[in-house]
């Protein structure tokens, strides 16, 4: 059995290679767009643009469809949460006086009796959704594509100190450990008998209750492991040290950085002068 990693993407693609402060810069850029933009074809356009880099960066269709299953209840959500309730904020973005109902639930229907779905209401949900989802995207993009060494060079080299970058490339790694002790306790379970496809959903919970307690103390375990390893090994966290791998950000990487941040720029302008990226209603 072998545990997931994070570095995940099966080939070697130009962003791949790509040093890690130039995809922080797109990851700073794309963030900022998604939260100055409120204009539902602006930011689903963006969610599904970063949707299409992580599939051209090589991270696989199956781990993005499960994203997409596992998320789309929130987002089903936060449609029929502002569609229902968030009426005097959309009004104040649209300037109007009322809203345009789309459905109307009857008086006599309980508890949701009376309750309007409004398509301005709706549509900033639309936009909600696509700012989630562009967040969302944007982790497995920068994370999935780039080594763990690499993030603590790229880190330091941000003047990051460089026991918070250890502290960040140390809890990516201890991820997979976790995911593996998971899988190890589910499968010692069903060895004992316990098959989860069988049981309802009440059972299923109470058995989900009973492996985190060995999997957290595990966890517990390997990180006393850990912290006696780096006091073996003199572990200080000087940011003056020698590196294995030593990036560089090269041509690629400063075009980067400069188109990221003039996207950001320009997009400001636009919106103050012309007020494109603004909420508006279809």
């Amino acid at each position: 059995m072998t545990s997931p990693t994070l570095h995940s993407v099966g080939r070697s693609t130009g962003f791949v290679a790509l040093d890690f402060r130039a995809k922080a810069a797109i990851f700073v850029a794309a963030s900022c767009l998604a939260i100055l933009w409120d204009d539902v074809r602006f930011t689903v356009g963006l969610a599904l643009i970063v949707l299409a880099g992580c599939r051209a960066a090589g991270i696989s269709g199956s781990y993005l469809a499960f994203v997409l299953r596992v998320m789309s209840p929130f987002f089903v959500l936060l449609l029929g949460t502002h569609g229902f309730f968030n009426q005097q904020y959309v009004l104040r973005l649209t300037g109007q006086e009322q809203l345009t109902a789309l459905i109307a639930v009857p008086e006599p229907w309980w508890v949701v009796g009376g309750m309007v779905l409004s398509k301005e209401g709706l549509l900033y949900g639309a936009t909600a959704v696509g700012k989630s989802l562009t967040f969302l995207l944007l982790v497995p993009l920068c994370v999935f594509t780039t080594d763990p060494n690499q993030w603590v060079v790229g880190l330091v080299r941000l003047r990051i100190p460089f026991k918070f970058a250890f502290l960040i490339s140390s809890t990516l790694r201890f991820f997979p450990l976790i995911f593996d002790e998971i899988q190890a306790v589910r499968e010692t379970q069903r060895l004992r008998g316990f098959a989860l496809e069988t049981m309802g959903p009440l059972e299923r919970v109470r058995t989900y209750g009973r492996i985190a307690v060995p999997v957290i103390l595990s966890a517990m375990h390997k990180a006393q492991q850990i912290e006696v390893v780096l006091q073996s090994r003199a572990f200080s966290g000087r940011s003056d040290r020698t590196y294995l791998h030593s990036p560089e950000l090269g041509a690629a990487g400063w075009i980067t950085i400069v188109l990221s941040a003039a996207a950001v720029v320009a997009a400001v302008i636009v919106e103050l002068t012309t007020g494109l990226g603004r909420f508006v209603t279809l």
